[in-house]
This record gives structure tokens, sequence and C-alpha cells, in this order.
């Protein structure tokens, strides 16, 4: 198991990560990202899955559930 982390600096990151993000890897980015124009298109078409970090109880909610499918399902 391993953890890739983007800092976004530039609207090219997105298509860096593409490159470098391994099959059957789980993306997961924090919802303010949904909001930046074509990068947020981008994150969203690509099944991203936005976490809102302003409700902490819902975030925990979302990781949980991506934690038990990813379980269930053997991805990183």
């Amino acid at each position: 198991p391993f953890v890739i982390v983007c800092n976004h600096q530039a609207s090219l990151d997105l298509m860096g990560m593409v490159e470098v993000i391994p099959e059957r890897c789980v993306p997961v980015a924090k919802r303010e990202l949904l909001y930046l124009g074509t990068v947020g298109w981008a994150c969203w078409l690509s099944g991203i899955i936005f976490i809102d970090r302003r409700r902490r109880d819902a975030a925990i909610e979302v990781i949980s559930r991506i934690a038990s499918a990813m379980w269930r399902e053997n991805v990183r």
C-alpha cells in the first residue's frame, strides 16, 4: 500500500497524476477542487471521490465507505 500526494500547484498536475497513478488505485480529493473550472470537471469525470472537509462527520462516513469498498474489492 502507498499514498500519492499531489499539491496541485498548477492545473497540469492532474495530467501528471493520470500518468503516475497505478491501475486499481482509488483517488480521493478535497471537495474544493470540484469548483476549479476545467480541473474540477476533469477530476469529476475521472471518478475522483471528493471529501468535504468542512463537514467532518460526512467526510468520515465517506472515507469509511471507501475503505470498506476497497477492502471488499481488494484495491489500493
